[in-house]
């Protein structure tokens, strides 16, 4: 167990160090990957045109087994609380493979913590590589169109203490309005996600 911690705490601190990295596969306006028919914590298959009626969703990737993302946990929920009946989805990718994040584990953090909304699995890891996500947790905001127009941090706080920048509320309160975010980009702060070596490699498109 104290290996496991010690081994999570590794990967946390370097990626806080890689945070300023940039993405490699997508730019800001840049056409959302899509995703199909992944298996969700709620027994049912999830898949992004799902979402057509919706006008903004948020993604977000994370896992169970990351601090960063286990901070984020109650303001997911409290944002996905906030926007229950209106035009804008959150929904939530996992693609870690050890045992502490795949989908028994998955559905008992749901269940216990009380998750408001989809958690999905990708054992594929193809989601992640497709958005070229890094990090746990990493947000990617897309407008109606569903072009990508933020992605990044949640906030501007890892711990959600003293939060003073509320990057991915202000960049899809602009994509209702059809605006342009004011903050498009920001450097997301996380455990690294453990991608299988072969699939470690990613070129821009």
């Amino acid at each position: 167990m104290l290996r496991n911690l010690i081994f999570a705490l590794s990967i946390c601190t370097a990626a806080t160090l890689m945070a300023e990295d940039n993405n490699e596969r997508l730019d800001i306006g840049s056409k959302a990957p899509e995703w199909k028919d992944l298996p969700g914590t709620d027994g049912k298959r999830h898949s992004l045109k799902d979402l057509k009626d919706k006008d903004v969703v948020v993604v977000v990737f994370t896992c169970n087994s990351c601090p960063y993302a286990n901070d984020v946990e109650k303001r997911l929920n409290a944002f996905a609380k906030k926007h229950s009946k209106g035009k804008v989805a959150l929904v939530a990718i996992n693609v870690n493979k050890v045992k502490e994040d795949q989908m028994p584990a998955m559905k008992k953090r749901a269940k216990e913590k009380g998750y408001k909304y989809p958690y999905l699995y990708d054992e594929s890891q193809k989601v992640a590589r497709d958005f070229g996500a890094i990090f746990t947790p990493e947000f990617f905001v897309l407008n109606k169109k569903r072009e990508v127009v933020y992605m990044g941090a949640f906030d501007d706080s890892p711990t959600g203490k003293e939060v003073k920048k509320h990057f991915v509320d202000d960049a899809v309160a602009s994509a209702g309005k059809g605006e342009k975010a004011k903050v498009e980009t920001s450097n997301a702060i996380g455990c690294l996600i453990r991608f299988d070596r072969r699939s470690r490699r990613r070129r821009r498109k």
